[in-house]
């Protein structure tokens, strides 16, 4: 499935403003250089573009932004795809789950927690298994990780 890099946001800090950027670097086994979340299991998030453009149509005053993830991609199914490799730009992720709404999605828009919370809406965090450079326009694609040889 390929997909594309469309917005990238980094965190000031943990429950502080998003700040959108055009490229990043990722730092395998860390996370985003700069983002509050550097060094903590849950590296990054991700969110879809298509899904955005769903909940626009119902609250048409929501933004992209207001989910706090730190990539949105388009072209990529996030929905039960744990354990699977996203690679964007230069970097590989391990996505290791669903990333669940929380209240501070209402504080900005009401109504937005409810329409993030079925089926991955909220989109899925991970950890960098590959670091590199990541900007907006980069190819994303998603795949399996391959065997171990054994």
């Amino acid at each position: 499935m390929n997909g594309r890099v469309e917005a990238i946001w980094k965190k000031r800090s943990h429950g502080g403003v998003m700040d959108p950027v055009e490229r990043v670097n990722a730092i395998a086994d860390r996370g985003l250089e700069g983002d509050a979340s550097f060094g903590t299991t849950r590296q990054v998030t991700v969110i879809e573009k298509e899904i955005f453009d769903k909940i626009k149509e119902v609250l048409p005053e929501s933004e992209p932004g207001m989910r706090r993830a730190n990539i949105m991609v388009s072209g990529i199914q996030l929905r039960n795809m744990r354990n699977h490799i996203l690679t964007v730009g230069e970097a590989h992720i391990l996505l290791r789950g669903e990333t669940r709404p929380c209240e501070l999605m209402d504080e900005q828009c009401q109504g937005l927690l409810d329409a993030l919370d079925p089926d991955w809406h909220g989109g899925a965090h991970g950890g960098f298994i590959k670091g590199g450079t990541i900007r907006v326009g980069d190819l994303a694609t998603i795949e399996l990780p391959s065997p171990v040889p054994s």
